[in-house]
């Protein structure tokens, strides 16, 4: 069953065409991964979906809902949540109360967003539950700022799990870590979105992650979708092999 899907979608910045009549979906329960090379038009397709740009044209359904003009926090309400390629944290808090400033956030307390989680015994027991999903229990007190990047990266993807979405975007993931710490990475992720059932779309350029982890793959290229399958029809497809890495299959 489709639970996103995008028809004709256009978002044009001058005279580039980084968004041109997309027609895209995500389906109920899978982890689909988005790829392309630079410029491909990936972040700007999530960023409307997301809510952080507006369409020129086209049309973005959720859940049968027509959610083309609704804002990002009407968006997040309706369970559309994402991290960042560039990790976005307060560094200054510590990782318990960025969980916490999430839940808040979630729960509409705008009122009492920047109070500590210590003051509000519930949202503090999520909070910790949510840290230890990620493996981040025993980080709980210390300022985010002093995470590794490894951890950083999955603190931003704790934060955005925590909005409780029904769709979460996860843009280059593992970006910025060392080959290592890339597999115990989407391993953590990748068993909390399947256990929650939530269903998740990595933008990646790591072809390793992108094989071993993903149900379907989408290319995209010069602002369209170049090609649609499973990660076999995706590895031996002569077009993509040819636009994304200069030789044939």
């Amino acid at each position: 069953m489709s639970l996103l899907s995008t028809k004709a979608l256009v978002k044009y910045f001058g005279d580039t065409h980084a968004v041109d009549r997309v027609d895209f979906t995500v389906t109920q329960g899978e982890l689909l991964a988005l790829i392309g090379s630079n410029g491909a038009g990936k972040t700007t397709l999530v960023n409307l979906i997301s809510g952080l740009l507006r369409a020129d044209s086209g049309q973005i359904h959720f859940q049968g809902t027509d959610v083309t003009h609704q804002s990002i926090h009407e968006r997040i309400a309706e369970g559309i949540a994402r991290s960042f390629q560039l990790v976005n944290l307060f560094d200054q808090l510590s990782t318990l109360d960025n969980i916490a400033l999430s839940i808040f956030s979630r729960e509409g307390k705008t009122r009492r967003l920047f109070a500590l989680a210590d003051h509000d015994s519930a949202v503090q027991d999520e909070a910790m539950a949510v840290l230890r999903q990620f493996g981040l229990e025993g980080k709980a007190r210390m300022v985010a700022g002093g995470l590794s990047q490894g951890e950083r990266k999955l603190l931003d993807v704790a934060v955005a799990y925590a909005l409780r979405p029904k769709l979460l975007f996860l843009d280059e993931p593992t970006s910025g870590v060392s080959t290592r710490e890339k597999a115990p990475i989407m391993d953590i992720i990748t068993s909390i979105v399947r256990s929650g059932r939530i269903t998740a779309v990595i933008i990646e350029h790591d072809m390793d992650v992108v094989f071993k982890y993903s149900d379907r793959i989408v290319v995209m290229h010069e602002g369209a979708v170049l090609a649609d399958g499973t990660p076999d029809q995706i590895r031996t497809n002569d077009q993509v092999a040819m636009t994304l890495l200069g030789t044939h299959v």
